[in-house]
């Protein structure tokens, strides 16, 4: 670390409690947060890349001016990965960089950075911060497909009361969690709550609370026909990119409920649209989608058994202040030259 002080740049709206947070890690720190150059939030949380939203060409090149004098920039620049890789490259005093989702190390990927600048510059997501959110959200979608949420709407708006039929019950089922970090190990304590078998995919097999066994990924195929109900938490890397693939679901017990919180490059959608449109897949609940936003033309949209959010499901109005908690817990490790959390591995990006 040099003598000056240092200088951090918010690249997107920081939670009002960061300005606190930082001068109790080291009061000669610098925060600049200039809101007139910032995205506004529609509320507290947001992800704030509304496309109406434009700048003068003056305040553009403030905004950048800005980033550019940075030690450390909280926020992807402007969600954009082109303006990150030239914030990285014109600004030499660069070291760190955290960004707001959980999944950031697919930005950091998508900026193009060379290997030197990748070692030049840590990267750091917000990871543990939506865990609780999407846990909620998983489980909604289990729920959902276990008491035929679909058909029960269906139903409803044709004002038909139908004759009885035997739900499922989630206290009954195996639920296999793909992905067993912050988000997964909370959907696995919520789902283990209501008397679930819960087993799980990790890259590196180990015992985790809440889970009855966990399995390396060359066991999926061999899983995933045990299953009731599928939850995704994994990140789009290129090593997850389409890894639930026609094959795959072909080796799913005929029945299953998919739930994807992850990342929709995960999930080769033209197979899944097939398994739905056969009845091998019972449902369907998707917080996101291979190509966002999702395509007015997906067949998707028009399925009675798929459940879209638009990649909404993280929201909450408690996130800004869990991320600058984090952020400044990570600032304290920064000063002190020791390692920090949710550093992003720039060989996987996550």
């Amino acid at each position: 670390m040099s003598d000056s002080p240092l200088r951090i740049v918010a690249a997107t709206p920081p939670a009002s409690e960061l300005s606190d947070l930082v001068k109790a890690v080291d009061s000669s720190i610098e925060l600049v947060i200039d809101h007139e150059l910032l995205r506004p939030e529609h509320y507290a949380g947001d992800n704030p890349t509304d496309p109406r939203y434009t700048r003068t060409a003056e305040q553009q090149q403030a905004y950048e001016d800005l980033l550019i004098s940075a030690d450390v920039i909280f926020g992807v620049p402007d969600q954009s990965p082109r303006l990150l890789g030239h914030v990285v490259r014109t600004n030499p005093r660069l070291r760190w960089v955290h960004t707001m989702p959980a999944g950031g190390g697919a930005q950091v990927r998508a900026a193009g950075l060379s290997a030197d600048e990748l070692t030049r510059v840590t990267f750091t997501t917000s990871a543990g911060v939506h865990g609780g959110p999407l846990a909620e959200f998983s489980l909604f979608g289990l729920l959902a497909g276990a008491k035929d949420l679909t058909r029960l709407q269906e139903l409803q708006s044709q004002h038909v009361w139908a004759p009885h039929w035997a739900m499922r019950q989630l206290r009954e089922q195996t639920v296999l969690i793909l992905g067993l970090g912050g988000i997964g190990m909370e959907t696995a304590r919520l789902v283990s709550a209501l008397g679930a078998r819960v087993i799980g995919i990790k890259r590196r097999p180990e015992p985790v609370p809440y889970v009855d066994s966990v399995h390396g990924i060359e066991e999926l195929p061999r899983l995933v026909a045990q299953a009731d109900g599928i939850v995704i938490t994994l990140p789009g890397t290129p090593y997850t990119e389409k890894l639930v693939d026609a094959d795959l679901i072909a080796a799913m017990k005929p029945g299953t409920v998919i739930i994807n919180v992850g990342r929709g490059t995960v999930i080769d959608e033209p197979a899944l649209i097939d398994a739905l449109r056969s009845g091998h897949i019972r449902s369907a609940c998707l917080d996101v989608a291979a190509t966002e936003p999702l395509p007015a033309d997906s067949p998707l949209w028009m399925m009675p058994q798929v459940l879209i959010s638009p990649h909404t499901a993280a929201e909450d109005p408690g996130k800004p202040r869990r991320i600058a908690t984090l952020f400044a817990a990570n600032l304290e490790s920064f000063v002190r030259g020791e390692p920090m959390r949710n550093v992003v591995d720039t060989k996987h990006f996550y």
